[in-house]
């Protein structure tokens, strides 16, 4: 918005807050980076176990209090994501009452609780020489921009999230199977990975569309017969809990979709929600309702979206695996070529320490008065060694020198000496070659870590194609529906009126009424539909209304008129005139289940009143063609018809 005075002390900052305020949520706090698979709030509180870690659990509370140092948004946000990175246990290990993701029950109160790294979290998050640093918000601490992850985190865990303007929705996967994708595109290989949820439950991948913007997943809870009226539902669809899953049910059951005695909830560490049915029951056909009527069968939505290069970006789960594992083999090569300096310093330092003694340059510096010519003695007497080194003697290594104790010197093996130097070289010469193939060395990290921790990780969600369940194939006619024909209500268990017919609460009801109206409605408790119904019945699901014959007496030009017609396309709640004209009243309506079935011919009974010679005849209604509903019809008569009689 431009602001009339841009001079204004605060004109600049209302000009940009929205934006300011947009992109602060997307990259600070909703959206998780490509590089770690985090949010800031998750990466600062595993910073924060990290620089806490020694082995023995830690209060959340205390975890909560020292993360605030990093994330300056309340104790809250901390605590429920601790709490949710702790019920998934991949990362941080929990002790203690973290609630129940199965059921919903929350965790018990932050000082309660305890939480520490898992050992896998330690081994493929943290590398401090490897970490890209930034000061924290107050200036007083560091913490880490991306932490140097070498698993794609970010597909093992899924992300959820809700920015300004987009957002995330990444699902979860199964750890064996990002090792053995991480291996196939190390080795050029194609491949394909489909969500694997923590609940369980049956999967339809066939729209997943690589988990970009626009796919579908249909998720389906596992439910088993366990006789004739009981049901068990074991496994749960993902984002669903039992708490939930059982509302449903009962709601389905109060509309009358449904019909269940009652529901039991026997969760623990496994779920176990038992359904027991009524006599009389099918519990194929309830399982079908279950997944029509109730969050038996979800369908989700997913949306990769994931900060890279502070931007948001919407990414397939395939390029997003491809980029984490393409990261964490440079990470590798990192800490091999930081292992290689190490090693190399070690070996300098060693071979130059061995000189020293060995050579018993030590014993120039007995008579030295100064520490200048104690340096100056030590050089001049590594000069004719330096051959045997690989790179130049510095100050600092003559200092170190300096630093050896007597003690020492005087305990030194120098068989000890040579196997520690072999040692050092034989190490340097692992790392040099698997930094000659780096690719094999990657693939055989994956392979390691699924070893070491893939153990027990199998799928957890059955791969299986979801057919489409019409809902009116599956709904029981349980109902009963009534009809109150004076006043033009009709509804469901209305002892006290007319009984129309069974029907369930997907049906459809058409009523026509005396005045030539005609109302399409979905049943309900009670709908009003007109008064004066002389025609109400269940639209049948097929769509064939059948055909109608209908003689009504128009108001506007006297006349009687007869027609035959089929209904055709309807919207429901809305008012249709099978008449001309506005007060005309409906003399004969009969509804035929075909066109042959139509009466062909009808006697006309006219008012004793009028002033006709003949007033009783047939008239012939196969001469008129079958029509739409908003035809007139064919004149039988200019005088008023007192009524309308079948031909024997």
């Amino acid at each position: 918005m431009k602001l009339g005075n841009s001079k204004a002390p605060l004109a600049r900052d209302y000009q940009t807050w929205f934006l300011d305020y947009a992109s602060y949520v997307i990259l600070d706090r909703a959206v998780p980076h490509i590089d770690d698979g985090l949010k800031p709030v998750q990466r600062r509180i595993l910073h924060t176990l990290w620089e806490m870690e020694d082995g023995r659990f830690h209060k959340v509370a205390n975890v909560v209090g020292a993360a605030m140092r990093f994330h300056p948004h309340g104790d809250a946000s901390i605590g429920a994501s601790l709490v949710g990175m702790g019920q998934r246990a991949v990362l941080i290990e929990p002790q203690g009452n973290f609630g129940n993701p199965l059921t919903g029950d929350e965790a018990a109160a932050a000082r309660y609780i305890e939480a520490r790294l898992t050992p896998f979290a330690k081994e493929v998050l943290f590398n401090p020489k490897t970490t890209a640093w930034q000061l924290s918000y107050d200036g007083r601490n560091r913490e880490p921009v991306t932490l140097p992850s070498k698993f794609p985190l970010l597909l093992l865990d899924g992300a959820e999230g809700i920015a300004v303007g987009l957002s995330t929705k990444i699902l979860p996967h199964n750890f064996n199977d990002l090792c053995r994708a991480a291996v196939n595109h190390l080795q050029g290989k194609t491949f394909r990975i489909y969500p694997d949820f923590p609940t369980g439950g049956i999967a339809d991948f066939g729209e997943y569309n690589d988990g970009e913007r626009g796919g579908k997943v249909k998720v389906r809870a596992r439910i088993e017969a366990r006789g004739k009226q009981l049901l068990a539902i074991t496994e749960l669809p993902f984002g669903t809990t039992t708490e939930s899953l059982i509302e449903s049910i009962l709601g389905a059951n109060a509309k009358g979709k449904i019909k269940v005695k009652r529901v039991d909830d026997n969760t623990a560490e496994a779920v176990e929600i038992l359904v027991h049915l009524p006599p009389g029951s099918d519990p194929a056909q309830v399982i079908q309702q279950l997944y029509v009527f109730t969050s038996c069968q979800v369908s989700i939505s997913p949306a990769a979206c994931v900060i890279e290069d502070d931007k948001p970006q919407f990414l397939g789960v395939r390029e997003i695996l491809k980029r984490c594992v393409d990261r964490a083999k440079s990470l590798l090569r990192r800490e091999l070529e930081i292992r290689l300096a190490e090693l190399e310093e070690a070996w300098h330092a060693d071979s130059l320490e061995r000189i020293f003694i060995e050579e018993r340059i030590y014993r120039r510096i007995e008579k030295s008065a100064t520490w200048e010519s104690v340096l100056l003695e030590i050089r001049e007497g590594l000069k004719p060694f330096a051959k045997r080194l690989r790179r130049t003697i510095t100050d600092e290594d003559i200092t170190r020198l300096t630093e050896i104790r007597i003690k020492r010197i005087s305990a030194y093996n120098r068989f000890q000496a040579d196997e520690a130097i072999k040692r050092i070289e034989a190490e340097a010469k692992e790392v040099k070659e698997s930094l000659r193939n780096l690719t094999a060395h990657a693939v055989r990290w994956f392979e390691g870590l699924a070893e070491k921790y893939g153990k027990g990780r199998k799928r957890r969600t059955e791969y299986e194609e979801i057919g489409q369940i019409s809902a009116a194939e599956v709904v029981s006619s349980n109902q009963r529906l009534y009809v109150n024909r004076a006043e033009g209500f009709i509804g469901l268990n209305w002892r006290q009126h007319d009984f129309v017919q069974e029907c369930s609460v997907l049906d459809d009801v058409i009523c026509i009424m005396a005045d030539g109206s005609m109302k399409v409605a979905k049943v309900a408790d009670k709908v009003f539909m007109g008064r004066d119904i002389i025609h109400c019945a269940i639209l049948p699901k097929d769509g064939d209304t059948g055909f109608y014959t209908l003689v009504y007496q128009d108001k506007a030009s006297g006349k009687a008129f007869g027609k035959r017609f089929q209904i055709g396309g309807v919207t429901r709640d809305r008012l249709y005139s099978l008449v001309k004209s506005e007060g005309s009243r409906v003399v004969h309506f009969e509804r035929s289940a075909s066109e042959k079935a139509m009466p062909a011919k009808l006697r006309i009974l006219l008012d004793g009143r009028s002033r006709a010679r003949i007033r009783e005849f047939d008239f012939d209604f196969s001469k008129i063609p079958v029509s739409t509903r908003t035809a007139r019809g064919l004149t039988i008569t200019k005088w008023p018809v007192k009524g309308v009689a079948p031909v024997a």
